[in-house]
């Protein structure tokens, strides 16, 4: 029941928006009785919170995946999977843009909802900053910034602009700033071989 509500959020609340979908509508379309949903989530915002983790999740593990595939390549290729997922996941039908920013806009306040979108926002500056390695460049945190904002900027063109092809041009770009990354100091050497 627990997951049939949520592929059912997922559904609803990303193709229409989450206000738009009444919490009745949901329970509806799950065919659950009232007093089981409300069992699984006090609300509708607790269900909002975790309809937003699970597509965090699926959204992680669809991006780990592909890097695994890749794992005996340059470190370059990992991370550009990162934008061949993307690419994959824009040009899907449905595709609504990012669930998180469309979230976000919608409840800019709630405490619980705010946390799930902060839990989705971690984990891509984790997982580019761990393919870097531990030997840090001098430029490894502005260039892990610098392409989140291009994934960022990737997905909601793709959503804005109805733009099939952001993807692709945020992973030449991505290339261009892999590019740039300067060779590490001898005080990162020195610090990544001390495990500091």
């Amino acid at each position: 029941m627990h997951e049939r509500l949520l592929e059912t959020a997922d559904r609803l609340f990303y193709a229409q928006g989450i206000h738009a979908v009444g919490i009745d509508r949901v329970i509806a379309e799950s065919s659950v009785a009232k007093s089981t949903m409300y069992v699984h989530f006090r609300t509708k915002e607790d269900l909002v919170a975790e309809y937003l983790r699970r597509r965090s999740d699926i959204m992680r593990a669809r991006v780990t995946q592909e890097v695994e595939a890749r794992a005996q390549g340059p470190v370059e290729e990992r991370i550009l999977s990162v934008f061949d997922v993307l690419h994959k996941v824009i040009s899907e039908p449905g595709f609504r843009g990012c669930a998180f920013a469309n979230a976000a806009a919608e409840y800019p306040h709630h405490a619980g909802i705010q946390e799930a979108i902060a839990y989705d926002r971690t984990w891509l500056p984790a997982l580019l900053s761990g393919l870097l390695g531990p030997v840090r460049a001098d430029n490894d945190d502005e260039l892990v910034a610098a392409l989140v904002q291009v994934y960022d900027g990737a997905n909601a063109a793709a959503h804005l602009d109805r733009s099939a092809t952001s993807a692709r041009t945020a992973r030449k770009t991505a290339e261009l700033l892999l590019a740039t990354r300067k060779p590490a100091t001898d005080s990162n050497r020195t610090a990544a071989a001390e495990g500091r």
